[in-house]
């Protein structure tokens, strides 16, 4: 796999146009949620993908400041390409966001089942499953100094 971690102005149209479409492929058409994906957070999210070796996006995420979404750093849009599942390469995905913020407390919207993944990254629930676009979802929390 190779690794990037790119500003949105840093990104090619090309780059743009193959995170775009695993996130249809995810969460609109696999997931069946018809939502609005263009929803403003990426103009000033960081980007980070896994590719192979013939440049298909095998993981993404996006990191968004702290202030913009929630009090806290973002981290969401989390995906890992159907081909590329139980490789681990979701929890390395996570790793290296989880390092790209640094030593700041990170909130995430996650599925709810999903829960003890995150958990085992050092996020703790700190909401009530909410609905959205018709999965239910928590709100996770890794402080600062998460113990690993």
């Amino acid at each position: 796999m190779r690794w990037h971690d790119r500003a949105f102005d840093e990104l090619t149209v090309h780059e743009l146009y193959a995170i775009l479409a695993l996130r249809e492929r995810v969460f609109v058409v696999e997931q069946q949620c018809a939502y609005l994906d263009a929803d403003g957070l990426d103009l000033t999210a960081r980007h980070l993908w896994a590719t192979a070796d013939d440049g298909a996006i095998h993981a993404y995420l996006r990191i968004v400041p702290a202030g913009v979404k929630f009090p806290e750093v973002a981290i969401g849009r989390v995906i890992t390409a159907p081909e590329a599942r139980g490789t681990g390469l979701g929890r390395e995905l996570m790793e290296r966001g989880i390092a790209a913020v640094g030593a700041q407390p990170i909130r995430i919207g996650a599925q709810a089942h999903l829960e003890k993944f995150y958990g085992s990254l050092g996020f703790t629930r700190v909401s009530d499953v909410y609905d959205e676009d018709g999965i239910p979802h928590i709100e996770m929390l890794r402080p600062a100094t998460a113990p690993r």
